[in-house]
C-alpha cells in the first residue's frame, strides 16, 4: 500500500481497504477514496515514507502503529509540502488477505 501510495496508484491502494472501513472524523471508505485522490491530482509527485511499525496481533485481527512522512511537489527537487502523521490502523483476515477497517491519523507538531 505505501508504495502504491507513493506511485499515485490510488485504485491499488484501495485494494487493501475494507469496505466498512472508518477513518478520522467518520471518513468511511469512499471518504478515504475521495481523500487519496485529490491529494494524488494535486501534486505531481506525492512521497510516503514509513518510520518503524509495531504490530500486536490478536487471532485474526492486528492493531498496527506507525509514523509516515507524506511529502508532496511540483516534481522538482524540494517537496512544496510535507506533514509527518502518527497512524494507528486496525486489521482483519478476510478471504485470506489483509484488510484495514480502521485507521486514525494525527499530525505529528
Amino acid at each position: 500500500m505505501q508504495k502504491a501510495a507513493s506511485d499515485g496508484r490510488v485504485g491499488d491502494f484501495m485494494a487493501g481497504v475494507s469496505k466498512d472501513f472508518t477513518g478520522n472524523d467518520g471518513a468511511d471508505r469512499d471518504g478515504l477514496h475521495n481523500l487519496l485522490r485529490l491529494q494524488v491530482l494535486g501534486r505531481a509527485n506525492v512521497g510516503v515514507v514509513t518510520g518503524p511499525v509495531e504490530v500486536e496481533l490478536q487471532g485474526s485481527r492486528a492493531t498496527v502503529r506507525f509514523s509516515a512522512l507524506v511529502s508532496g511537489g511540483s516534481g522538482r527537487f524540494l517537496p512544496d509540502s510535507a506533514q509527518a502523521y502518527s497512524i494507528t490502523s486496525g486489521w482483519r483476515e478476510e478471504d485470506r488477505n489483509w484488510q484495514v477497517y480502521y485507521a486514525e491519523w494525527k499530525p505529528q507538531l
